[in-house]
């Protein structure tokens, strides 16, 4: 029978569509329902502890990254440029959470921020991982794999905590600071930028994989050289991997996308089976996020440039910002005098009280008026390193030395 010629052609429409779906990838959300399915009926709950073997998690859905075609899984890295000035860019702060951690400052102090945030140890909450293992990896990947398709411009990843020692110091070691003043343009250009700027822990080189014996102070350094070959069989073992700690950074949605769906989906499911704590399964990963995204073993930005670039903290140079660490360090040293001074003031005091003797003779007498006079240069100290932050961050406001200080291209009418 011969078809109207209207009719033939939707029948031949129809036909590619099928065709089109037929081959079509399996959604985000579809991989996510697989997983969940046969977590409910063969994998632990996500409430079970997953600090051995015989809790390993679900079967993966995606066979292992050494048993995957190599084209479906290289990565095509390549630079990012910065939207025309004066464009807006899409963010997303993509948070890694347990149930007693408040984050009430994001709402409070960052109305506007678009969030993802995911709560480890409660199922019912609206964005929970599959597992509660393997600290903040957990969730920043299955954010990655539930979103892949709908990225922002910016995902940013972050802890909970809104103060925390590895914050960085120019922003009061506060994350609400750091989020204002995160540079969009730095992250397209980078595609991956590390949040923290301070090389120390993790610069120039932190962990040696091909190392075996322990090392109490890396404690993952051996565990991560033992896993390489499942999360990395395609790539040599490097002799070094570094960047500054604590896995808060943020990532442009073409990095993340230019990097294959099947991996994250590898790289969870690893997390999934393998026998290693939650703690341990978490900690070697810290120094592996530059590679996934860059695919360089050393992510080690001079300090200046990634805060002049990244923060908007512009010193003129290496040097000049190197006067200001040097202070900062100096402060920080006649601070841990004064506690010394302090504790032992209160170890005579609570001696004598007491009527410990032996005790008191053993303990030395402080110095008279020491206090008053490490407070003193702490005070001095405070007011040079607030004049050297207010005179960075007014230079941070021109993009021309920003990109002078970064030591990249800039003409005029360029933005940041």
């Amino acid at each position: 029978m011969i078809l109207p010629r209207r009719l033939s052609a939707i029948v031949a429409l129809t036909i590619l569509i099928g065709l089109a779906l037929l081959y079509k990838r399996p959604s985000t959300n579809e991989t996510w329902k697989y997983i969940q399915k046969i977590s409910e009926t063969n994998g632990p709950s996500e409430q079970k502890s997953s600090n051995s073997a015989e809790n390993n998690g679900p079967e993966p859905n995606i066979p292992p990254l050494g048993t995957l075609p190599q084209e479906e899984l290289e990565p095509h890295y390549f630079s990012g440029l910065a939207k025309p000035p004066g464009s807006n860019y899409t963010q997303t702060l993509v948070i890694a959470r347990v149930a007693e951690e408040s984050i009430d400052w994001i709402q409070e102090e960052l109305p506007g921020l678009q969030t993802a945030i995911y709560t480890a140890d409660n199922p019912k909450s609206h964005l929970h991982p599959p597992m509660n293992k393997g600290h903040e990896v957990m969730i920043y990947l299955t954010y990655i794999i539930e979103h892949y398709d709908i990225l922002p411009d910016v995902s940013i990843f972050m802890h909970a905590h809104r103060w925390s020692w590895h914050n960085n110091d120019l922003s009061g070691h506060e994350a609400v600071q750091m989020l204002k003043s995160l540079s969009n343009e730095r992250v397209f250009r980078e595609g991956y930028m590390n949040l923290r700027c301070h090389w120390d822990p993790g610069c120039p080189e932190w962990m040696h994989p091909h190392e075996q014996e322990e090392d109490i102070t890396r404690q993952e350094q051996k565990v991560l050289g033992n896993s390489w070959s499942e999360l990395f069989p395609d790539k040599e073992m490097p002799e070094v991997l570094a960047q500054p700690c604590c896995a808060q950074f943020a990532v442009s949605r073409d990095r993340i996308q230019s990097i294959p769906f099947k991996r994250f989906v590898a790289y969870r499911d690893w997390l999934l089976r393998t026998p290693l704590s939650d703690y341990m399964s978490g900690r070697v990963w810290e120094y592996i996020w530059q590679f996934v995204f860059t695919g360089k073993n050393i992510a080690c930005p001079p300090a200046h440039v990634c805060f002049c670039d990244g923060f908007g903290y512009c010193f003129g140079g290496e040097e000049q910002y190197n006067m200001y660490k040097n202070l900062t360090d100096e402060k920080n040293g006649l601070n841990d005098e004064l506690e010394t001074w302090s504790k032992l003031g209160e170890d005579r005091k609570k001696a004598s009280e007491e009527g410990n003797i032996e005790e008191l003779e053993k303990l030395e007498i402080p110095e008279a008026r020491k206090d008053e006079l490490v407070k003193g240069k702490v005070e001095d100290l405070d007011k040079r390193l607030e004049a050297l932050r207010i005179s960075a961050h007014e230079r941070g406001r021109d993009p021309k030395t920003r990109a002078v200080e970064a030591g990249r291209y800039w003409e005029e009418g360029d933005g940041f």
